[in-house]
């Protein structure tokens, strides 16, 4: 299986890799819901193949389960798009399931379809809420308290120190992590350079160490080739935001004020994790939430929000006057 984003062609990534085993996706089911299913055969990988919908780098990964749909998705960047590219995915796959069982949806029966779970691991370098919510309906051009499509998409941040009960239940994330930390450990030893030997000496320590042992033995080709393609196109990102960072100051600059400067870090920024807080709470306060119950939605103290609260009311006030 190939999936291919821009001009480059590859299998896939190492998450998804890992749940194409339907008893490591039978594991994440199972610390996702709190069951116990013990049989691997009751999941049906459904992972799309068509290169047409592999939007990004990051591929999903998806199964059904007990009438479940499952779709899971790892990212490594803040993409507040999720919701979007989901649905897509959702949509896509029904589709080829109504189509392959040959069912009438223009009949009077009504057709059942399994139910969607939207989740997204999180595991990079920025710093990000344990847990929280993107919502399609954020993306409206205009704001409703009342959709009528909704889709709702789970973060779950996965780095050391964040959600450990769920890193506890399922040994696959747990060791999925271990070795990412040690891909970034011997990558900074190197000061960031050699990102081959680094990925290579990660893989024998975990194998040492009985980390996805048996993974990594098997795909350990596969493993290096694609973690090299996915750390060179995050590094294209972060390039791209200092040069948009760059580009600000330069403004701010030929215009002889700090309005450039500030349009510089805001578009360096931009896609950066240290906004998801602010962005959360500017579309609440679009939505005329209280400041009680925006920290109650992300999870977050009122003390903790409060000044992000007042900046952002300010923004927004400051932007009606314009």
């Amino acid at each position: 299986m190939t999936r291919k984003n821009g001009n480059r062609e590859y299998r896939s990534d190492v998450f998804s890799m890992l749940l194409e085993d339907k008893r490591r996706a039978l594991e994440i089911y199972n610390a996702m819901n709190e069951t116990a299913y013990d049989d691997p055969e009751l999941v049906e990988i459904t992972t799309l193949e068509d290169k047409s919908f592999s939007l990004t780098v990051r591929n999903d990964a998806s199964f059904v389960l007990d009438a479940n749909l499952s779709i899971y998705e790892h990212q490594s960047t803040y993409c507040p798009n999720m919701p979007l590219r989901d649905l897509i995915y959702f949509a896509n796959m029904i589709q080829k399931r109504v189509y392959a069982q040959r069912r009438d949806i223009y009949g009077r029966k009504l057709l059942k379809i399994p139910v969607p779970r939207f989740v997204i691991f999180y595991n990079g370098t920025e710093p990000a809420p344990e847990h929280y919510e993107l919502r399609l309906s954020d993306a409206f051009e205009h704001p409703t308290d009342t959709p009528e499509l909704e889709l709702v998409c789970r973060v779950y941040n996965i780095n050391k120190g964040n959600n450990t009960k769920l890193l506890e239940k399922c040994p696959t994330l747990r060791e999925y992590m271990y070795f990412i930390d040690r891909v970034r450990e011997y990558h900074a030893a190197k000061d960031y350079m050699d990102l081959e030997t680094a990925i290579e000496q990660a893989i024998d320590h975990c194998i040492r160490e009985n980390i996805l042992k048996d993974f990594l033995i098997e795909q350990r080709v596969e493993v290096t080739k694609v973690m090299t393609m996915d750390y060179t196109f995050e590094k294209r990102l972060e390039f791209q935001r200092e040069e948009a960072v760059e580009e600000g100051r330069k403004l701010g600059e030929e215009f002889g004020i700090k309005l450039g400067e500030e349009r510089g870090i805001k578009l360096g920024e931009k896609n950066g994790m240290q906004k998801i807080l602010h962005d959360l709470v500017r579309k609440k306060l679009i939505k005329n939430k209280s400041l009680e119950q925006i920290a109650e939605e992300i999870e977050e103290s009122v003390d903790t929000i409060r000044p992000l609260y007042e900046q952002v009311k300010r923004e927004m006030s400051d932007e009606r006057r314009l």
